[in-house]
């Protein structure tokens, strides 16, 4: 990526640096308010819900999903074109701060837990800047909250940006446009490639589950132990963060447990039903959005209680044998749940039937699957090291693109 035309911009317009300055100082942050997913219909006022800025959008937009009622919308803040819309509760640290710059000609009312951001620079610029390095490092400091994270205006109105002048700001946005195309098809490419290749990968599996001739158990035949987990019943902030890896069922699928994103305290152990959980197991998500999925946990661990842990009888089965059986039986295992979030219960999962060849033919087909497996889904290797090193390529040029010497003061 050519610098030049930055180079001659700077030297034409900020010789002696570029000022950085609080968001604060540059703009001012708005509290959105009142909007409910149950207010969403099929048009209407344009609005934007928080949930949707980690979902739908991307940096920029200039036309909504969802609409409400134009009279419910009278009474709700509204951001106009050039206003940046930004999500600032989230699960997740990445998330918090997640900004996308409002583009449209017509003003769109926002929800509550998010914030809009008005100010008189280049609306884009902005954007890219709330994906920087420099302020990633910056909101840090500023989340507060351990379950649900929250970063609000007064402390986003605290981090500092380079502010160039708006033609340099103008030039940046030309350049990280390009190359967000670029980057955006190359991307798009290996992701079909890659789903053709899991889709390879989930027929040749399929093929070397099916048998003729083979015994068929319950899954608790193979089994030593089932247990599933426990949550401390209070929500004492100390039976959190502790030093007991505590898996939860958003962590699973269909991979290698190496580490959970929760712990809790030795402490919220004893409070909950939670036991520890032997390394090689395998853990069944019952629960919500991952009902069904399959993982394999290579360190000892606890589980909330909507994972259903199974302790495989090693002389009986592979446990990674057993692992690709479920993970091949997703589908019909996942029909089986029951309720609005169609959610599956240790009971099912107890008596779920797999064919049971030999131990030495099991292994042989977890030899052939796992190297499947690798190919496919491990970020160390084939198409998604691939894709993965394109994000941080772009990621490079971006926090290059706006990194500058500041001016003295």
């Amino acid at each position: 990526m050519s610098m030049s035309r930055i180079d001659d911009l700077i030297a034409e317009y900020c010789p002696d640096g570029v000022k950085h300055q609080t968001l604060g100082e540059i703009g001012e942050f708005i509290r959105g308010n009142g909007i409910q997913k149950r207010d969403f219909r099929d048009s209407g006022f344009g609005c934007i819900h928080y949930g949707q800025i980690y979902t739908y959008y991307g940096l920029f937009a200039d036309h909504t999903k969802s609409f409400i009622d134009p009279n419910l919308a009278e009474k709700r803040k509204k951001a106009y074109k050039g206003d940046l819309v930004i999500a600032t509760t989230s699960e997740n640290e990445e998330d918090v701060c997640k900004a996308c710059a409002w583009l449209g000609e017509e003003p769109i009312a926002i929800s509550g837990d998010a914030y809009i951001f008005r100010h008189h620079q280049n609306p884009k610029y902005i954007s890219y800047c709330f994906q920087s390095e420099l302020f990633q490092s910056q909101k840090k400091k500023y989340i507060t909250g351990t379950k649900v994270l929250r970063v609000n205006g007064d402390a986003m109105a605290k981090i500092h940006v380079p502010v160039p002048p708006l033609p340099v700001q103008e030039e940046i946005v030309r350049i990280l446009d390009s190359f967000s195309s670029l980057e955006a098809e190359l991307e798009a490419e290996l992701e079909a490639e890659l789903e053709a290749r899991r889709k390879q990968y989930a027929y040749y599996r399929n093929e070397l589950l099916t048998f003729e001739r083979v015994v068929t158990v319950c899954i608790q035949d193979i089994c030593i132990r089932i247990c599933s987990g426990g949550t401390p019943s209070s929500k004492r902030h100390d039976y959190y963060d502790g030093n007991v890896p505590w898996l939860r069922t958003q962590d699973i699928d269909f991979n290698v447990i190496n580490q959970t994103s929760a712990t809790i305290s030795d402490e919220g152990l004893r409070n909950s039903a939670a036991q520890w959980i032997p390394a090689n197991c395998v853990i069944v998500a019952m629960y919500g959005a991952t009902a069904a999925k399959v993982a394999v946990n290579s360190i000892p661990l606890t589980t909330n209680q909507a994972c259903c842990n199974l302790q495989i009888d090693e002389t009986k089965a592979d446990v990674r044998y057993v692992f690709h059986w479920l993970s091949n039986e997703y589908e019909h295992l996942k029909a089986l749940g029951e309720g609005s979030q169609s959610n599956i219960n240790a009971k099912k999962v107890k008596s779920y039937p797999i064919s049971l060849p030999p131990l030495e033919e099991q292994r042989r087909i977890v030899s052939i699957l796992d190297r499947f497996d690798k190919l496919t889904n491990d970020l160390s290797s084939g198409l998604p090291a691939e894709i993965e090193a394109r994000r941080k390529q772009y990621e490079y040029y971006r926090d290059r693109l706006l990194s500058f010497d500041e001016l003295a003061v």
